[in-house]
């Protein structure tokens, strides 16, 4: 038995996963997957593949790929949700904040520095006109996290997956003033260079997987298993299903080249790097 260990968020993307595990696909074929879930995200899951304490992650696009500039020496071996992420921009419910403009030059509050949170940050503040060099953070750790500082006035906003803060926002905890979609494929799967030495056990991992993602949706009962788990409404399961397509191939040079070229524009990185440092078998 070959033991894997994979990190990724709390959510309702990654339930395939857990039906890999649940119903033993991996053990019978020889894989002991152990998941780890990183409620903090991509910057910690970034950090774990950089001190060897996970072997692969289900993980960010433009997470990696920035963390991958800065000497992680992870590798890209598959896109896993082709679509897009719509990042929810939260205000504290109560707070006087109404508008996005009313958000300028209020504090941002982001899980970790180096995660989503935190870099699309970026991408938002340039699709208003901001000046992204503004911009300033309260790094927060968690969405509880963030619940605490922006009820304190800490930081004026927070983004966060749609779906996964949609409770949050039902329940008057925060308000939802706009939506900020990525404008690439928002979740790869990266592998640390050192494991890689398994290649054919990884390839394994990812045939397991795709049998399970290329179907997802018409598992019968699926919404309302993702709705039990996740605790989410059934409508906005149904919604989330909608807009969210899996992928069971390896991410395009394109949309490397589309992160980087973003990323660079933001002054995030200091040039672009040939594709080779990002995909394997380029």
């Amino acid at each position: 038995m070959k033991t894997i260990r994979v990190a990724g968020v709390p959510e309702h993307f990654n339930l395939p996963w857990h039906l890999c595990i649940e119903e033993g696909k991996f053990k019978d074929n020889g894989l002991d997957v152990k998941w780890r879930d990183y409620p903090d995200g991509t910057g910690a899951m970034c950090k774990a593949l950089r001190n060897g304490d996970v072997d692969v992650a289900v993980i960010l696009t433009e997470g990696i790929v920035k963390d991958i500039h800065n000497g992680n020496d992870a590798r890209i071996v598959q896109e896993y949700i082709t679509s897009p992420l719509i990042w929810g921009i939260h205000v504290d419910a109560h707070s006087k904040f109404r508008s996005l403009e009313d958000l300028k030059n209020t504090k941002v509050a982001i899980s970790r520095y180096g995660s989503g949170s935190h870099l699309m940050a970026y991408v938002n503040a340039k699709n208003l006109g901001w000046d992204p060099n503004q911009l300033q953070f309260e790094e927060v750790g968690t969405i509880e996290g963030a619940i605490e500082a922006l009820k304190a006035g800490k930081a004026g906003y927070f983004l966060w997956e749609h779906f996964t803060t949609k409770p949050f926002v039902d329940k008057g905890v925060f308000r939802r003033l706009a939506d900020c979609p990525t404008p690439w494929p928002c979740f790869v799967i990266a592998v640390r260079k050192e494991f890689l030495e398994n290649y054919s056990t990884v390839l394994l991992m990812l045939k397991i997987l795709n049998s399970v993602t290329q179907n997802f949706k018409e598992i019968p009962g699926i919404a309302t298993a993702l709705s039990k788990k996740y605790d989410q409404k059934k409508t906005d399961i149904l919604q989330w299903l909608k807009i969210t397509e899996w992928s069971q191939k390896q991410i395009s040079i394109m949309e490397i080249d589309k992160v980087q070229e973003q990323l660079l524009e933001l002054d995030l990185i200091p040039k672009k790097l040939e594709n080779s440092h990002f995909l394997l078998n380029n």
